[in-house]
Order: structure tokens, then sequence, then C-alpha cells
């Protein structure tokens, strides 16, 4: 082979005179001779002496070229890197909104079941068949997995504060277990217990909204008197609820809860509105309010119509509405993926183009088109690599640090640095397949023609 390249280069003396040269110095080849000579030469090559690179070989070439023109190629990656990390950080934001989302709906009351009176079709409304305090017990005899109870009546009076001043406050009358149920907030006091509600103690609690407006504090309102219908009742605590519900619940800015029998002072039927049920377990949650709603139409008219309902249903919609929220947000990363394929397409065909001479002697001295292809497409993929790898890190780093900067522990999901990777590489290769193929497609002969 060293004697064929020796040959074509550095051809024998001839008798022709070129210009002012003497007769015996060899001419100097012209370009195009030695162009057909090199693809004369590899192809009176044998098989088994044309050049094969190792894919080692082509990932090394890749390297030095990305090392030749550093800054070219990191701004080209500067889009992958965007890329990659805004994959992970719509990742973890819609993983955060969805954890955000389902904590607020569980601190209402994850085993919360709550039924209520909707009416008959065929009823007058002079004789409603509304839930009773006789409901509740046997709910909690029937229907296994309750732990826990509370009706709720509602009155509505208008209390005297001092200097002529009177306010619209809402009561509800509830059991003890009603703190439970509802999963509510003591801020100041004690919530009253089965003693004051046996011994029908003049006992309440106001909204932390109360407290301030009228009080001033949460603490100055502990000990302070309301008087109901003439009845003096003592604020032992104040509470708030754990999710603001903005005034969508049975509680509201002014209200103030008493036990449910001193409640009973002021009303005539043992009706209640609504009663609240927590069972033991999560999953009990479902069966749970299936079977209630089955005791307490098996113990009113068939024709009445009760509502019983879980926030399982609220807590599957939530999830649907993350994971959608989610999917569009990573379809917008998408786009900024798409854009860097782009740059990297851009670059490496602006590539190709200043190294066809190069491409030319390669192709020349026997490189293949499998081989140039390979090349070029190890570069797409290198760049790809470089910025994912890089995205990655960003995208992992904002995360982590605001973990480590705040108490709140952001949801971070290892799969999405893998995706993300895998990403980057596909990029890499879709947008690297048109450079690369049209690298191979050169002519060498036309190749080293090329200025």
């Amino acid at each position: 082979m060293s004697l064929i390249l020796t040959t074509l280069y550095y051809p024998p003396r001839t008798e022709v005179r070129c210009g002012h040269v003497p007769a015996t110095t060899p001419c100097a080849p012209s370009r195009s001779y030695v162009a057909s000579n090199l693809h004369m030469a590899a192809a009176l090559m044998p098989e088994r002496l044309r050049p094969n690179m190792a894919l080692g070989e082509i990932v090394s070439f890749a390297y030095d070229t990305f090392c030749s023109n550093k800054v070219r190629f990191i701004l080209t990656a500067l889009g992958m890197v965007i890329g990659t990390a805004s994959l992970i950080l719509v990742v973890t934001i819609g993983m955060t909104g969805r954890q955000y989302v389902l904590n607020q709906i569980q601190a209402i009351g994850a085993n919360l079941i709550y039924a209520q009176y909707q009416g008959a079709p065929h009823i007058s409304q002079s004789s409603p068949d509304n839930l009773t305090i006789d409901d509740v017990e046997a709910v909690r005899s029937q229907v296994p997995g309750v732990v826990a109870a509370s009706p709720v009546v509602t009155l509505s009076e208008r209390v005297p504060f001092g200097d002529g001043k009177e306010r619209e406050v809402q009561i509800l009358g509830v059991y003890p277990e009603y703190l439970q149920v509802r999963n509510l907030v003591v801020l100041s006091g004690r919530f009253f217990d089965a003693e004051d509600s046996q011994a029908h103690n003049k006992v309440g609690l106001i909204t932390e909204k109360m407290a301030q407006e009228v009080y001033g504090s949460t603490q100055a309102a502990i000990g302070k008197v309301i008087k109901l219908t003439g009845l003096p009742f003592t604020i032992i605590g104040t509470f708030k609820e754990r999710v603001n519900t903005f005034d969508q619940s049975e509680v509201v800015g002014s209200t103030m809860l008493i036990p449910y029998t001193v409640s009973r002072y002021f009303t005539d039927t043992p009706s209640v509105k609504l009663i609240y049920f927590s069972m033991q377990d999560p999953t009990m949650v479902v069966a749970g309010t299936a079977q209630i709603k089955k005791v307490l139409q098996s113990r009113h008219r068939p024709e009445s119509v009760y509502d019983v309902t879980d926030l399982s249903e609220l807590l599957a919609v939530a999830d649907r509405s993350a994971t959608m929220l989610t999917w569009m947000l990573l379809l917008i990363s998408a786009v900024t993926l798409l854009v860097g394929g782009i740059g990297i397409m851009n670059i490496m065909l602006s590539t190709v183009t200043s190294r066809i001479r190069e491409i030319g002697i390669r192709k020349a001295v026997g490189a293949t088109n499998r081989e140039i292809r390979f090349q070029f497409l190890a570069e797409a993929i290198l760049i790809s690599l470089i910025g994912g790898f890089a995205g990655i890190v960003i995208g992992l780093a904002i995360p982590y640090s605001v973990r480590f900067l705040t108490e709140y522990r952001v949801p971070i999901n290892g799969w999405s640095a893998v995706i993300a990777i895998l990403v980057s590489s596909l990029v890499g290769v879709i947008f690297g397949t048109v450079p690369a193929a049209r690298a191979a497609q050169l002519d060498p002969v036309e190749s080293l023609r090329y200025e």
C-alpha cells in the first residue's frame, strides 16, 4: 500500500518540460491528478487492506473535532441545555403542583364522608324527610370502619358585642368529634370534649377571623362571654379550617361551634342539616360511602333522596388535571428541544461544508460512506449529550437547592433525568442524520477540487 501511495504522489521522471523546470525534474501533480489516483488507489486496494474505523476511533475523532471548535459547539449545545433543563423542571413543577393540590384536598379530610338530605320529588316541602341524630348512631352500629361522626345543626343569631354593636353569627351544634372529622386547627384554648357535651356546658369556639375582628386576637377572645338568645356562652377556644375553603363550606368567617346537646335548646326537632363520618382508612372510603347511603335510605322513605359523598372523586379530578397540566408543559419543553435540534442540524451542515476536502481525502484513502456517516452522526450525538448532561445538572440543581434552602420538600423524579438524556440522544440522532447523510454522499474527486 505504501508503494502505491508513493507512486501516486511522486510519479516517475518524464522528459516533458514543465515550464522552466528542467526535463529531469518530476512535474508537481495537479489536484485532479492526485484525486483521481487516490480514488484509483482505494479501488485497487484489497478489501482486507482498507482501514476499518472502530467505534472508539469514531468517538475519539468526534471528541477531537469538538475540542478544536469549542465555542461553536458549546453555543450549539446551549439549546439542548435549556431544553433538557426545562424538561426536568417541568416534570418537577408538575409533580409539585399535583402534590400541593392533593395535600390541600386531603387536609380537608382524606377519610371524610358527608351526607345530607336532597329532597323528594313527590313530597311536600312542608314535611321534609330530614336526617336525624338517630341516623348517626345507626350508621355507627351498621357500617364497619366508621371511627368518628358528627351531626351539624345550623342556627343563625344576631349577637350583641357591646357599645350597641351586633353581628350576624352562624351557630353550629356539633359533636366533640367534629374536630377530628373536619381536621380543624385549634389556635388557642381548647375544643369542648365529651364531658362538656354530657353536662350541657354553655361553651363554644369562634373562628380566627371573628376573634381578630371582635377581640383583636385569638388569645384575647378566650374567656369572653357571648349571649345567644339570652344564654351566656363562654369562649373556650378559637379555630380555623386547615385548608381555606373561602366560605364554601359550613364554616364561614363568623362561625361559632357549640355542643350539639346545647344546640337542642334552640331547635324543636332532632333533625340535622349535615352529618360527617370519618373512616378508619382511606381505602375504606368508597365502600363506606355506599354502605352509609344504603343505611340512610333504609331508614327513610323510599322516595327521599340523600347525597352521600366523599372526596375520592375530587382527588381523582385533581390528579387528572395535574397530569394534563404536566403533559402540556412537557409539550412546551419539547418545542425547546426541537429548536435545539434544529440548531445542531444547522451547525453540522455548516461543518460538512467547511470540511468537504477532508471528507474527500478520507474517502479517497478508503473510508466508506458508512464510516463518514457515523463520524458526523457521532459529532451530533456528542453535542446533544454534552448539552443533555449540562441540562440535567441544572435541572436537578434547582429543586435540590430549594430543598436545601427551604423546608419545602420538592418532589424529584429520577426518571426525568433518564428520560431527558434519552431524548437528548434521540434529538442528536434525528437532527444529525441529514448532515451525516450529506457528508457520506460527497464524491471524493469533486471534494478534493472544492475550494
